[in-house]
Order: structure tokens, then sequence, then C-alpha cells
């Protein structure tokens, strides 16, 4: 059923991947179900920029429909462009990243520009999730059966969240009936092979890729565990990267 508009939540919906990737565009259709809905997304692709914020050119917004802006910069330059000027007469109740294409598990959230828009929504005192796809669908099946889970997770989020905190989301290779199955879980670990990849040009010029192929481990409680035994990760993250741990025991340290 769909809920009446005067009753509705506002979502504003961000990626790092770009305004027309089609990940974007089936979570958006999905959350209208819902929610009145703002799209306001990067130009172009805008993977691995993490929580940049653009400062030393000016950022230009162009409007493609009444509820679809793109930005010509990061994912944090869209969610603070659209809390103080997109959508500056009525904040978002909520804040949506995703659905990216790839992982966004373990180390990886901290290049993350999906995560980071989350975080950035945070930070401006929504709730925020951020969804991520583990493999490549082209037909778009398990975008779709994504989104409808994320919608699930949105509806159920207020009050559920500390502040500064937000929810990040890795979906494995969709199981037969859809995404269903879920575990609450800490960050993984990972580590790259051949990360730097070096080439000449025609000119004799060297150049470089950065890049490789990921090896996950497979503790049970973390989110790329619970990816491979084909669960959705539910992993909370927060802002505060203090480590509170640590810093009671270095109050006594003297320094020599």
């Amino acid at each position: 059923m769909i809920m009446p508009r005067a009753r509705r939540p506002r979502i504003l919906i961000c990626n790092d991947d770009g305004v027309y990737a089609p990940g974007i565009r089936i979570l958006a259709r999905e959350m209208r179900r819902v929610a009145d809905v703002f799209v306001v997304a990067p130009t172009q692709n805008q993977s691995g920029v993490s929580h940049a914020l653009t400062m030393t050119r000016p950022l230009r917004i162009r409007k493609i429909d009444e509820r679809t802006y793109a930005v010509d910069g990061t994912p944090t330059d869209c969610i603070t462009l659209a809390f103080h000027e997109i959508l500056v007469r009525r904040r978002p109740d909520f804040v949506v990243s995703g659905l990216n294409h790839g992982a966004n598990m373990g180390e990886d959230v901290t290049y993350s520009g999906t995560v980071a828009a989350a975080f950035e929504g945070a930070i401006m005192g929504v709730p925020a999730v951020a969804a991520s796809m583990t493999v490549h669908d082209p037909e778009g099946r398990s975008f779709r059966s994504a989104a409808r889970f994320v919608r699930r997770v949105v509806s159920n989020l207020r009050g559920h969240l500390p502040p500064a905190t937000i929810l990040n989301l890795n979906f494995p290779k969709m199981p037969r009936g859809g995404y269903r199955s879920y575990q609450m879980t800490s960050l993984g670990r990972r580590a790259y092979t051949d990360i730097i990849s070096a080439k000449t040009d025609p000119s004799g010029r060297s150049y470089y890729w950065i890049g490789g192929e990921a090896t996950w481990d497979n503790d049970p409680a973390t989110d790329s565990g619970a990816v491979s035994r084909g669960k959705v990760s539910i992993t909370p993250l927060r802002v505060d990267v203090t480590d509170h741990e640590l810093l009671a025991s270095l109050l006594d340290w003297k320094l020599r």
C-alpha cells in the first residue's frame, strides 16, 4: 500500500557511482513507495573519493527533474548542498546512499564515497544507511530485491540509531527467493594483491593503475564472513573514530 503523501517522510538518496547509475535509480523508485524521495548525486562516477569535500573550485548543480539533481563534485558535496541549498526549507528525515556497485566492507569503508555520503548525513543529524552490492548483476534483479530490503531497514530505522551513527549494508549474491537472511556484523579484514600495476604509454612514460584482487577473512562475525555465507551484512559505524579504550590507557602516559 502506498502511504498518503501528507504522512510521508522525506528521504535524500545519494551514491558515488553517479546520478545515472542503475542502482540509484532502482533504489529511488522503491523508496518512493513509502517516502518523498529526492536524489542528489554526482554527475560522474566518484568511487574511492572517501569523504572528500571540494574546496578548490566552484560547484555546479544541474536540475534533472523536480526531485533529481546532479552535482559536479563528490558525494559529500552532494549531501552538503542538499541540506544547505536544495532542501533548505525542509530537511530530509533520512539519508540513504547506494545502491553501490561493488562491496564496501572492512577497511574499504574508509575509501568509499557511498559510505561517506551516509556519514555526512549522520553528521547533519539524520539517520543514514549505506548499501552496496558485492556482485555485479547486469539484469538488475538483485538490485530490485536489495532495494526492497533497504526499504524495510529504513522503515524500521527511526529512533534506533544513536547520533552520528550509520548502518552499512552489503548484499551477497542474491539467493533464490531474494534477500531475506541478514546478520549484524563488525567490520572484516582484507588484503589486496598486485595493488599497483605499472605500465608504459606509447611515448615511453610510466603510468600506474591502483587496484587488485581482494582476499577477505571468513570470520563469521564480520561483514565479509556474513556475505560469504549468503547473508546481508548490517554493520553499525560511527563518525567518532576515537579509540576510547586506548585513550583511557594513555591518560597516565608520560613522554620521556
